[in-house]
Formats: C-alpha cells, structure tokens, sequence
C-alpha cells in the first residue's frame, strides 16, 4: 500500500513545485548599462537609438536574451522600475559580464540585462549606486494585467475599549496615579488612530 502511494506523492509533489515556479517567474540577473551618448562605450546602433525590434531605444528600456526573456516583456527590478525588453546584443546573449564577475556558480549562471540610458554619466551613476546582481521579476508579454487594488481609504480606525461587565475594585489615589502615568506612556484608550501608512497605491 506504501508503495503505491509513494508515486503519487511524488507526482503532486512535482506538480506543485513545477506551478510555482511558473508563477514566481524571478531570475538572478547582472544588470549593466549602456547608453546613447556622452563618451566612448556605444555603438553606431545605439547611438542612432536603433533596437533590435526596430522601436526608438528610450529611457525604461533594456537589452535582454530573447531565449530567456521574450521581446516585449517588462523587467521588473527590485526598485520597481519596470523595463521594456526591446533590444539584445552579444555581449548580453553570451553572459559576457556575468561569468565574468560571478563570483559563484550561481552568479556566473545568471542572465545579464543591458539597461539604456541615454549618456554615459546617467549610465555609471546608475550601475555605482546599485548592486550588479539582482533578483528581477519578468512579466510576459501576453500576461494578462493585474487589477491593483484601489487601497486608498485613509478613513480613521476607532479603537474603542470592550465594555467592562463586571465592577472595578476600588482604587487609591496613589494607584490611581500611577496607572494614569502608565496609561499616558501607553497612549489613550480609546482614541481615534489613523493609520501610519497613509495613502497606498499610485
């Protein structure tokens, strides 16, 4: 009987490891720049803002292997600035800057994501301030839009004490005093609080 479980187990068990792996859709990526203007490093293409899908390269988009990262897709880095893959190159394909900077097996297995800016400062001041390597979220082109959820009630949330049922027993003064100084520490009972966040969602 054990035996013919153990298949079984083992097949939803795949399954379900298999599904959340679709769903997850993040990848370790080395993230580099590239760019338009502003000094040596770019190529007639680039500089004339001429993609591989024929769209004029703009700011928000960024170069990727059309193997692993279809055109059209958006790139969500762990900032939340979404990308448009709209271009590739060698150099990207190959994984050029991430065997050679890996410093694991791990990172030297990651995808790279060539990120366009459109001068050569925007570009270094970019990849100084940000870690090479990054865990990027990749939505599909024909992935349907999620409807975000409209979170932007900043009403104030009452938090009334529950009603004492039974009589209190008598206090003295000094008592009195101390849970009076301990309840303001504390804060007041009762009191309208309003939530820290504010307003959520753009």
């Amino acid at each position: 009987m054990m035996l013919k479980r153990l298949p079984l187990v083992l097949l939803l068990g795949a399954a379900a490891s298999g599904s959340g792996f679709a769903r997850d859709n993040s990848l370790l990526a080395r993230v580099t720049v590239y760019w338009a203007g502003g000094g040596h490093g770019s190529d007639r293409y680039t500089q004339q803002h001429k993609s591989a899908t024929g769209l004029r390269l703009q700011r928000g988009h960024c170069a990727v292997d059309p193997r692993r990262i279809p055109y059209g897709s958006r790139v969500v880095l762990p900032d939340g600035t979404n990308l448009s893959a709209v271009d590739t190159g060698t150099a990207v394909r190959n994984r050029k800057a991430a065997r050679r900077s890996g410093r694991t097996t791990y990172e030297r297995n990651a995808i790279v994501i060539d990120k366009f800016f459109e001068t050569k400062r925007q570009a270094l001041a970019w990849a100084n301030s940000n870690p090479p390597f990054v865990n990027v979220k990749v939505i599909p082109p024909n992935a349907p839009s999620l409807v975000k959820p409209n979170l932007t009630n900043s009403q104030p949330i009452a938090l009334n004490p529950a009603p004492a049922t039974t009589s209190a027993p008598a206090i003295s003064s000094t008592e009195r005093i101390a849970t009076t100084t301990n309840a303001s520490a504390v804060g007041p009972i009762g009191a309208i609080v309003r939530n820290p966040l504010g307003r959520l969602g753009r």
